[in-house]
């Protein structure tokens, strides 16, 4: 079988990822989180929230390795209102996308580009994906690693 094809790759860099963690499973936790985040003028990119076995929400995000400061002070004032039980972070991070159209057509994209980063030896920190896009926050040090393993990974234009 042939490679799988996309669109190509992209990279983000100069992130920190920022972990929102153990929080109650109740409507409006997300909201007020990128609320507050917003209002402080923080632009938030990489959003994914899983719920653990003891129904509490994670929301995980990346912000500007700038902006990381002043994130985890807006996000400590509004810790207690949502009842988060700790604010995780990680600095020097980066994300590693690969896109295309039609990927909820194309099996294996994610799959082939999960193996491709192990394959090189690079941990992935945090998954999320769209309809045409697969994304991975992966340590800054590894985005050259990545973004070649990738390009040799899937039939790129």
């Amino acid at each position: 079988m042939g490679k799988v094809k996309a669109g190509g790759v992209i990279q983000n860099t100069g992130l920190a990822l920022v972990g929102v963690m153990a929080v109650p499973d109740k409507p409006g936790v997300a909201g007020a989180i990128l609320k507050t985040l917003a209002q402080s003028g923080l632009n938030v990119q990489f959003i994914v929230q899983l719920l653990d076995l003891d129904d509490n929400a994670h929301v995980v995000f990346c912000v500007d390795q700038d902006d990381l400061s002043t994130s985890l002070a807006v996000l400590g004032e509004v810790k207690a209102e949502i009842g988060a039980q700790e604010i995780t972070y990680k600095g020097d991070v980066a994300i590693v996308s690969i896109f295309g159209p039609d990927f909820r057509e194309r099996p294996g994209v994610a799959g082939t580009m999960f193996s491709a980063l192990a394959g090189v030896g690079i941990n992935i920190l945090s998954i999320s994906t769209s309809i045409s896009t697969v994304s991975c926050v992966v340590e800054s040090d590894d985005v050259a690693r990545a973004t070649e393993a990738l390009q040799e990974a899937f039939d790129l234009p």
